[in-house]
C-alpha cells in the first residue's frame, strides 16, 4: 500500500473531524512530511514507543496512543483472567503528555481496568516504583526522555516494576498491531480512576533515602547545586536532599518550572554540558562541590564536580556510575554483606570498568543488551539466587538497590552527594576519588559519536551502515589489531587471530556489533532504538599510578580516540 493511500485511510470516520481536516491539509498541499507521517508504524525500542507528536501512522496521537494501549489491554485481560487489573499511570512535562494521560487511561478504563493516575507531572521511576508499591498489573509512563520539545512517548511497565521484556513486549507488538482503529474503545469510565498525588511522593523518598544513603558524614558543609532542566523532578528530589540532611541546595530558578518547551537550553538532555550551562554559572557564585541535573522524566542524572584545576567538569556516565558502583561496594564490605552471591548490573555498550569492579570485590557482573529493562529483567530471573546491588548503564543512567526497577536520579542523587560530602570531609574530590578507582583498576575513557539520519532515507542509511560494518569490519583501530568482533544480531563472536566463530547466545539477539583490539580498545555500534542515529561507543584503557600521570594519560586517551574516529570515517 503507497503513503498516500495509508493517509487516504485516515480521511474514513473512525477519525475524528481534527484529525481528517490535518491530513487533508498534507495530502492537497503535497507536503513532504506526508511520508514520514505515514510511510510506517511506530515501534517499541529500547525505550518503548517515541515519536514525533502529530497525524499519522508515524506519529504520536490518539489514535497511535489509543492502538497500543488498547492492545496492552487485550493483553492484560488475557494474563490476568479473573484477577482485578489496575495499572498505574505517569506523564511528564512534555507538551500533551497530560493529556495524552488522561487518554491511555480512559482506554484502559473503558476495558474495565482500574487505573492509578498521577494528577500531575511524576518522574518515571516513582512509576516504577508506584506499580510495586500499589501492587499494581503494570504501568505506563508517557515520555520521551531527553528528545527534542517535538517528541512524546509511551513506556510499557510489568507487574514487577520494569519495563516489558520478551515474552511480554513480542506479544503486546502482536496485539497492538492486530488491533484495528476502528476497535479502540475511547469511552473511559472516571469511576475507575483513582487519582495519586503529593502522598506517594512520600513513600518513595522514603525508599530512595533507605535504598543510598549509607553514613552522615560532612552533610551540613556541601554546596550542591541542582537543576530539574524544566523536567519532573522538581517535585522530588529537592524534598529528598533536604530529607537526607543536606543543608546548602542552590537551585537554578528560571528551570525549575515545568515547561515542554525547555525555553533555556537547545536540549534537555544532561549528557550534554550545554543543559547544565545555566547550573554551572550559579556553581562559580555559590562556590558549589556539585552540580546535578536531570532531563525531563527524572531517570538519567548528569553530574559535575571540580577537576584536578578547580573548575567544575561533567562526569560522563561510566565516570559518574563508577564512582557510585565502588562506593556502594566498599560500604557493602565493610558492612560484611557481601557473600559472593551478590550482582551488579551493567550492559553491553558500558564501560567494562565494571567487571574489574565486581572482581575486586567479589560479586558478579552481569550484563544484558542496551537499556534499563535489561537490568531488570536480571533481578527478576536472580530474584532469590542471587542479590543485586546496584546497577548503571553509559547514558546517565544508575539504580541502587531494587525498589525501583529502572534507572532513578533520585536515589542516585541522594547517593552521589552523600559521596561528596563524604570526600569534600577528607580533604579531596569526587575527582580524586575517581582517579584512586582508576589507580586500583585501570583507567578507563570514553567517547560517544553520534550520526543523525532523519526519514525513511536516513533509516535506510543507517541499515546500510550496519550492512557495511557487518560485512567489512575494520581490521585495525588505532594502531592496534581487531582481535574479536561481535555479532549480537548473529550471535557468534569472531576470534579473529584464529579465524574461528563461537556461539553466544547468553544475551537476545540485537543489531549490536562489538569490536575488542589487542590493546583492549572497544568499539559499539548500534541503531538507536528510540531516535534517528546510529551511536558509537568508544572506550579506551591504560594503566595509572597517580593525579599526575592521570593527566598524562588522559591526553593519551583522547587522542586515542580521535584516531579510532578517523579509522571509523566518523568525522
Amino acid at each position: 500500500m503507497s503513503t498516500l493511500e495509508k493517509a487516504k485511510l485516515w480521511l474514513s470516520d473512525t477519525f475524528d473531524k481534527e484529525i481528517r481536516d490535518a491530513v487533508q491539509v498534507l495530502i492537497d498541499s503535497n507536503s513532504p512530511d506526508l511520508e514520514d507521517s505515514f510511510y510506517r508504524e511506530l515501534e517499541f525500542g529500547t525505550g518503548g514507543m517515541r515519536g514525533i507528536m502529530g497525524v499519522g501512522t508515524n506519529r504520536l496521537n490518539k489514535y497511535t496512543l489509543g492502538q497500543a494501549t488498547q492492545g496492552l489491554a487485550n493483553y492484560m485481560l488475557k494474563q490476568f483472567q479473573g484477577e482485578e487489573i489496575k495499572v498505574a499511570i505517569a506523564y511528564d512535562v512534555r507538551n500533551n503528555s497530560k493529556e495524552f494521560g488522561k487518554l491511555v487511561a480512559d482506554v484502559l478504563t473503558a476495558n474495565g481496568i482500574k487505573v492509578l493516575l498521577f494528577k500531575d507531572h511524576r518522574p518515571t521511576p516513582e512509576l516504577s516504583f508506584t506499580v510495586r508499591d500499589k501492587k499494581c498489573s503494570g504501568g505506563i509512563v508517557l515520555t520521551a526522555s531527553h528528545n527534542p520539545p517535538e517528541y512524546n512517548g509511551y513506556k510499557v511497565y510489568w507487574n514487577d516494576g520494569a519495563q516489558i521484556v520478551p515474552p511480554h513486549d513480542e506479544a503486546i507488538i502482536n496485539e497492538v498491531y492486530s488491533t484495528k482503529f476502528e476497535d479502540i474503545k475511547f469511552d473511559g469510565n472516571d469511576d475507575l480512576i483513582e487519582w495519586i498525588g503529593e502522598e506517594q511522593d512520600d513513600v518513595y523518598i522514603d525508599a530512595c533515602i533507605e535504598n543510598s544513603t549509607y553514613q552522615d558524614v560532612g552533610k551540613e558543609n556541601l554546596n550542591i547545586v541542582f537543576t530539574s532542566i524544566h523536567g519532573t523532578t522538581y517535585t522530588t528530589v529537592p524534598k529528598a536532599l533536604e530529607k537526607a540532611g543536606f543543608k546548602k541546595i542552590d537551585l537554578v530558578k528560571e528551570q525549575m518550572i515545568p515547561s515542554g518547551n525547555f525555553t533555556t537550553v537547545d536540549s534537555p538532555n544532561p549528557e550534554e554540558p550545554a543543559a547544565l550551562e545555566m547550573a554551572m554559572d550559579l556553581a562559580k557564585i555559590t562556590n558549589a562541590d556539585i552540580v546535578i541535573g536531570t532531563d525531563p522524566d527524572g531517570d538519567r542524572l548528569g553530574i559535575a564536580v571540580r577537576n584536578l584545576d578547580g573548575e567544575i567538569e561533567l562526569l560522563n556516565g561510566n565516570q559518574t556510575n563508577t564512582i557510585l558502583t565502588y562506593y556502594i561496594l566498599n560500604e557493602w564490605r565493610k558492612q560484611d554483606r557481601i557473600t559472593g552471591k551478590e550482582f551488579i548490573g551493567s550492559t553491553i555498550v558500558t564501560s567494562d570498568i565494571f567487571f574489574d569492579i565486581a572482581q575486586k570485590f567479589g560479586v558478579d557482573c552481569k550484563v544484558g543488551l542496551t537499556g534499563f529493562k535489561w537490568i531488570g529483567k536480571m533481578i527478576r530471573d536472580f530474584e532469590g539466587k542471587e542479590k543485586f546491588v546496584c546497577g548503571g548503564e553509559e547514558s546517565f543512567g544508575f539504580m541502587t538497590g531494587d525498589f525501583v526497577r529502572d534507572k532513578d536520579s533520585c536515589g542516585s542523587i541522594v547517593l552521589a552527594c552523600e559521596i561528596a560530602a563524604w570526600c569534600k570531609a577528607n580533604g579531596r574530590t569526587m575527582y580524586q576519588y575517581l582517579i584512586e578507582i582508576y589507580q586500583e583498576t585501570g583507567m578507563y575513557y570514553e567517547g560517544l559519536v553520534n550520526l543523525v539520519r532523519k526519514g525513511r532515507d536516513g533509516a535506510e542509511e543507517i541499515q546500510n551502515m550496519m550492512k557495511n560494518f557487518r560485512e567489512n569490519p575494520p581490521k585495525e583501530l588505532a594502531g592496534s589489531l581487531v582481535e574479536e568482533v561481535k555479532d549480537f544480531k548473529e550471535q557468534t563472536n569472531f576470534i579473529v587471530s584464529k579465524g574461528e566463530k563461537q556461539v553466544m547466545n547468553d544475551i537476545p539477539k540485537s543489531n549490536v556489533l562489538i569490536y575488542y583490539t589487542q590493546d583492549g580498545t572497544k568499539v559499539c555500534v548500534r541503531p538507536s532504538g528510540t531516535e534517528p542515529k546510529i551511536k558509537f561507543y568508544i572506550s579506551v584503557k591504560d594503566s595509572i599510578t597517580s593525579e599526575a600521570d592521570f593527566r598524562d594519560k588522559l591526553k593519551s586517551l583522547e587522542a586515542k580516540i580521535e584516531e579510532v574516529r578517523k579509522d571509523l570515517k566518523l568525522d
